[in-house]
């Protein structure tokens, strides 16, 4: 029998050098492949963005419409009419109990500064 556990092989440098060059060459390929696939990548994504988008505006713009409708059979006066005289028992006050409430075209000036913050500057009387 050969025992030949002493032995020592000794490493080739080529072969050191030639696995390396070889791993550069295969992260240059990988490296071009990305910076090749990573755009077409990017504009698939935004692609699909868009039109999740586009989507989600149709869906808005007819709840937008439906909302529209909602909002002008609520406010139709002979609806809010019936509703206060059928269910809540309202009744049109009379003729001599009617307040009609004018607001002048322009207010007078006075009324313009007890608006703002002149009100506080000025005096209470």
């Amino acid at each position: 029998m050969i025992k030949n556990h002493q032995i020592v092989r000794e490493v080739d440098p080529r072969s050191n050098r030639d696995l390396f060059w070889l791993l550069v060459l295969v992260a240059a390929l990988a490296g071009g492949l990305a910076l090749y696939a990573w755009p077409h990548l990017a504009l698939r994504q935004t692609g699909v963005a868009t039109e999740q988008m586009y989507r989600e505006r149709e869906r808005l713009i007819e709840l937008n419409r439906k909302l529209r409708l909602e909002k002008a059979s609520l406010e139709n006066l002979s609806r809010v009419e019936a509703i206060a005289g059928h269910q809540l028992g309202l009744e049109t006050p009379g003729p001599e109990r009617v307040i009609v409430v004018e607001r002048p075209a322009t207010l007078p000036e006075a009324a313009r500064l007890a608006r703002g913050h002149a009100a506080a500057e000025q005096p209470r009387n």
